[in-house]
């Protein structure tokens, strides 16, 4: 399950932090350096890259890696940490590292630096969340458990291999990374916290985490660890002067985590927080007059989607679905714009703005003829998790739905996400859902694959459709980027056919920040660019 797609949208984030009232405790009060930029964030899960799979975590990894690529403003991936990523065929890609990079301890960053991390990261007996980044790796199969007897209650034998055979160094500076099939997007990939490298002193042993690393991470980024990191605490960073890109302008910054997203909105109206990078739901209406030109906005990668239990009967029909998707007036649910008449997001090569076609185009008088033909339910449910904010455009969605289909409809809350997902995974009775993705890399394959392919690892709905696995596959192997986007496009084709779930609205980043910085910006992840943060004095 990809759990970073999930849960890496601004509701969530806001879900988050809305359980306590203030900045969570240890040192969090504490002075900082002079010239420290304070950035709002909620408490990692985890800092080790492997197994760090939420929004805040990572924005804290960004800040002490450098990953191997990062994107250009097209969204296309371009070499930082590397120096070359080359490949004849797509399957066997060689991976040359810019020289002069160093750990913040001194250790020079080499191959090995990559291949210990990535064997540990794909090792299932370590449990890490981004285990599956490594799947398309060679010998990937051989990392994970073993079933005896392919499905009887025996315990799973362990894996028979602990490294990757896909992984091979070539000197200190070149790794080879050999796939199971052809992938173009590799590249792409490179840039998700879980390929950052770990230094020599992340092992206790041969492939066996030191169990102090995550509290004193040691990168090769921008910014390195000031002290150690304490749950519940600040979590300070100070500038590397040994790295060897362009450094940051700030000498210091404070990620402060909250326990609710307003105390860190009143905290950054009155000057004792830096940056935010989520204004709370209930003060974006009010956020322009009381930040003025320190507010900001800008679309993000995150699809908001109802999912069908296409599983059952009664929406077994795409008829059904297509008819549910065209009885809701997108502009009327979400006045504040960004209706998404597509399966894919602007943010990645690729989109097209109505690919969904007529199924996601509003016409009442047509989804309820198309609905009765086909033989809808006449009651309708919508279940999603009453911690993210959820509640009144559910409402307003079965609203649409109660007038134009004629059927009674009603939303169902669940306390939390996890709770929605559970009773999906085990395909209790749900109706709709709601679902949440933003991408891991960009691409179209990032959102096609995980929830719509029959074997995805996050396809909830249920859906199969042999066309279209085959689409997928075809692109992922396509020779070059004009035949890998039209094969996926023509797969995008398949789900406006079959419509599987329904496209609601695009994501979007609302943040702000004190005066006492400028320079603010946001990447396609909804990270801080903080080599360009400047300070004001």
């Amino acid at each position: 399950m990809q759990v970073r797609g999930l849960i890496a949208i601004p509701l969530a984030v806001t879900a988050a932090l809305a359980a306590g009232c203030d900045p969570l405790g240890g040192d969090a009060a504490s002075e900082a350096a002079p010239g420290t930029v304070r950035i709002g964030i909620t408490e990692p899960r985890h800092l080790v890259p492997s197994n760090t799979n939420d929004t805040d975590g990572s924005e804290v990894l960004a800040a002490l890696f450098t990953p191997l690529v990062g994107y250009d403003g097209d969204h296309r991936a371009q070499p930082l940490a590397a120096e070359s990523i080359k490949s004849t065929d797509r399957k066997v890609w060689t991976i040359t590292l810019k020289d002069g990079y160093t750990f913040h301890n001194g250790e020079p960053v080499t191959a090995d630096s990559y291949v210990d991390a990535w064997n540990y990261a794909a090792y299932a007996p370590n449990n890490q969340a981004n285990s599956y980044f490594f799947a398309r790796v060679a010998g990937y199969a051989d990392t994970q458990p073993v079933d005896p007897d392919g499905g009887g209650p025996e315990p799973a034998a362990e894996p028979k291999s602990r490294t990757l055979s896909g992984l091979k160094k070539v000197d200190d500076r070149t790794f080879r990374v050999t796939l199971s099939t052809p992938f173009t997007e590799l590249p792409a990939m490179l840039g998700d916290t879980a390929f950052y490298p770990l230094p020599r002193a992340a092992w206790q042993s041969p492939g066996v985490l030191n169990p102090e690393f995550e509290d004193t991470v040691i990168g090769q980024g921008p910014f390195k660890l000031k002290g150690t990191w304490r749950r519940g605490a600040a979590i300070d960073l100070e500038r590397y002067e040994a790295y060897p890109g362009d450094k940051p302008k700030v000498p210091a910054v404070r990620f402060q985590p909250y326990d609710q997203l307003t105390a860190a909105y009143g905290d950054l109206l009155v000057g004792d927080l830096d940056v935010l990078r989520t204004v709370p739901a209930e003060k974006v209406t009010s956020a322009p007059e009381d930040l003025g030109d320190r507010y900001g906005r800008q679309v993000d990668s995150t699809l908001q989607f109802l999912a069908f239990p296409t599983y059952q009967q009664e929406f077994s029909d795409p008829d059904v679905r297509t008819a549910i998707s065209m009885a809701i007036d997108r502009n009327a649910v979400f006045p504040d714009g960004r209706p998404a008449r597509a399966f894919v997001p602007p943010v990645v090569a690729g989109y097209r703005e109505d690919s969904c076609g007529a199924a996601c185009q509003f016409d009442a008088a047509a989804a309820k003829r198309l609905y009765t033909e086909a033989g809808g339910p006449a009651k309708l449910q919508i279940t999603y998790n009453e911690d993210g904010g959820h509640g009144s455009w559910v409402e307003a969605t079965c609203a649409q739905l109660r007038t134009n289909l004629g059927v009674e409809c009603a939303g169902a809350a669940v306390p939390r996400f996890v709770d929605l997902l559970d009773k999906v995974a085990a395909r209790q009775p749900v109706g709709l859902f709601r679902m949440g993705w933003p991408m891991d890399y960009p691409s179209m394959e990032s959102y096609l694959a995980p929830l719509y392919s029959t074997t995805g690892s996050s396809n909830y709905s249920g859906y199969s459709n042999t066309r279209f696995d085959s689409l997928v596959s075809e692109a992922t192997q396509a020779a070059t980027e004009a035949d890998m986007i039209k094969k996926y496009q023509q797969a995008e084709d398949v789900l406006a056919q079959d419509m599987p779930v329904v496209p609601l609205r695009f994501g979007q980043t609302n943040y702000g920040w004190s005066a006492r910085v400028r320079e603010v910006q946001l990447d396609e992840f909804g990270r801080l660019n903080l080599v360009a943060l400047e300070s004001t004095g």
